[in-house]
């Protein structure tokens, strides 16, 4: 009878055994295989972890924002694969129907890139806005590199070529990398962009890089016609071949530091800067804007010709008369400026 009751008892303690490792079983099962995020929903998520964050943070973002069901399940795999410890900064995509188990592998693994686009670009200002719009970074952060000619020295830049660096495009970066980290990947696309047969022909014509960029970004601001581009590039290289002041508007726009302006007066030829090229000959001191690959390739391959001046039509289709000698240029002008006034543009 003892030997039954002992029996019992054993076979009790073998059932509640294998419930229980059956219920854990099960449990363990749930918490890492059954989907617990974005279970209703048929869009992925972009979680964006900033650096320093806690798994507090985290997992309170994710749950808050409706991402995750089970705060307690996704702790309990996180705690077991150490990611708890481990928290990685960036930003992850996250499908639907995700597990526990994939979801922590997604946030300990390579995180999604951000497509950064900028291009019409006038200042440092709009310049480190439109870089850091998609990022973890703040735009004043950026900025401060710009502005720091210690730091961009090193890059053989100054304050006031240190625009000529950019190459208005599209690129991949890290939504959390760092503004010294964003400095480096533009100066290897400047890098990249400076090809050896891009530098040879910036020989041939006489110029540096930087001052391919500046003359691009005149060549930019006097016409949005890429066609265009080459022909009033080689006015500018004619009169810089003849010591003539480059006397383009633009370059008056910027050392007014007035972007509104839209009919240049005989005031502005006054104003006292190394950006007035009407007062000085030669190249301003750096660009005035961030000119385009095509400007700058405009500049790398102008056009052969004796124009010396040009003025823009009056037909307002933003293409440009241009002339060999004075008097021409002045019966081009005139057409224009009827056409200004009549417009009401002054």
């Amino acid at each position: 009878m003892f030997e039954d009751k002992k029996t019992k008892i054993y076979l009790i303690a073998i059932i509640t055994f294998s419930v229980m490792l059956t219920s854990l079983s099960f449990y363990f099962y749930q918490a890492f295989f059954s989907p617990n995020a974005l279970v209703d929903k048929e869009e992925p998520y972009l979680l964006k972890i900033p650096s320093n964050a806690t798994f507090k943070q985290v997992s309170d973002s994710l749950y808050n924002n409706g991402v995750i069901n089970d705060i307690i399940t996704f702790s309990f795999v996180a705690k077991v694969m150490d990611y708890q410890e481990s928290v990685k900064p960036g930003l992850f995509t996250i499908p639907p129907r995700t597990n526990n188990l994939n979801l922590i592998r997604i946030l300990r693994g390579s995180q999604t890139p951000v497509k950064v686009t900028f291009n019409n670009i006038r200042t440092k200002e709009d310049l480190a806005e439109r870089l850091t719009k998609n990022l973890e970074m703040e735009p004043e952060q950026f900025l401060d590199l710009l502005n720091d000619s210690v730091y961009i020295s090193k890059f053989g830049f100054t304050k006031e070529t240190v625009m000529s660096m950019f190459i208005p495009n599209t690129y991949e970066l890290w939504w959390n990398t760092s503004p010294e980290n964003l400095f480096d990947r533009m100066y290897r696309e400047y890098d990249k962009f400076w090809t050896e047969e891009r530098k040879q022909k910036a020989r041939k014509i006489g110029l540096s890089p930087i001052e391919v960029s500046t003359l691009a970004s005149i060549v930019q601001a006097e016409t949005q016609k890429a066609d265009e581009r080459p022909r009033v590039a080689g006015v500018y290289m004619n009169r810089l071949r003849i010591n003539m002041p480059l006397q383009a508007d633009p370059t008056l726009v910027f050392a007014a530091g007035d972007f509104s302006i839209r009919r240049v007066l005989n005031t502005h030829k006054e104003i006292d800067s190394p950006y007035n090229t009407y007062k000085y000959t030669g190249l301003p001191p750096g660009p005035i804007n961030l000119p385009e690959i095509s400007a700058l390739d405009a500049v790398l391959n102008y056009e052969n010709h004796d124009y010396l001046y040009f003025c823009a039509k009056d037909d307002f289709s933003g293409y440009h008369a241009f002339a060999k000698n004075f008097n021409d240029h002045l019966i081009n002008a005139r057409k224009y400026q009827v056409a200004l006034n009549k417009a009401n543009i002054y």
